[in-house]
């Protein structure tokens, strides 16, 4: 399968747009936004569990990073509530299982590199933020490799950044408010996707925006 395969250009996935389809496991499914593979795959997905269900066992082949929208994700090394960002890296094994809230998550598959061998757990409702480079902007890193960053950027109301380049791509999920730029307004559970070299002059209106942000990492 090939899904929104082609690096070189813009994706935007609104919540309209979402289509969720069964997943091997009985009462997870999911919303596949970017895919190259076929169950195995190099992947970006919004991901439902139906409240006490789990997925057996796995091992990350190439890797797995999510953050949890909705419910509590678990496994047997932990539980991890809304807000909650992991990053496993390459080899690393784990059988999920879920509670009685049910669970939503985003996640990437296939993404980490193998030498980039960092555990990642932050629980960011409890972790601070700090002030960003441009005013309006407060940002939270989750983490950094080689030239990929992945951070939570605050948006205060009525924002405006000055046009900017993104060197090595742009992903962006919005978790809370409303992003917008030149091209249109995305609301929470937007996914944008902007490629090499693209630009664009980003801004908020009066409610703000919550931002998971991951920068450098595209083709």
């Amino acid at each position: 399968m090939r899904l929104n395969a082609d690096f070189s250009q813009r994706v935007i996935i609104r919540p309209e747009d979402y289509e969720w389809v069964d997943s091997p496991m009985p009462g997870v499914e999911r919303v596949m936004l970017d895919r190259v593979g076929e169950e195995v795959a190099r992947a970006t997905s919004i991901v439902r569990y139906v409240p006490n269900s789990t997925f057996s066992r796995h091992v990350h082949g190439g890797g797995e990073e999510f953050f949890v929208l909705e419910g509590e994700f678990g496994d047997e090394h932990g539980a991890y509530p809304v807000g909650t960002y992991v990053r496993n890296p390459v080899g690393t094994a784990h059988s999920p299982k879920v509670g009685e809230q049910g669970c939503i998550i985003f996640v990437k598959l296939y993404q980490i590199e193998s030498d980039d061998q960092s555990h990642v757990v932050i629980e960011t409702r409890n972790t601070d933020w700090w002030t960003g480079l441009e005013s309006g902007l407060e940002v939270m890193s989750l983490h950094e490799y080689k030239r990929e960053q992945v951070a939570l950027v605050k948006w205060a109301p009525d924002t405006q950044l000055k046009p900017h380049t993104h060197w090595g791509g742009e992903e962006v999920f919005v978790i809370t408010g409303a992003f917008c730029d030149e091209y249109g307004e995305y609301r929470a559970g937007s996914w944008i996707r902007s490629p090499h070299q693209s630009q664009h002059s980003p801004y908020t209106r009066d409610e703000g925006a919550l931002l998971y942000v991951k920068v450098g990492h595209l083709p």
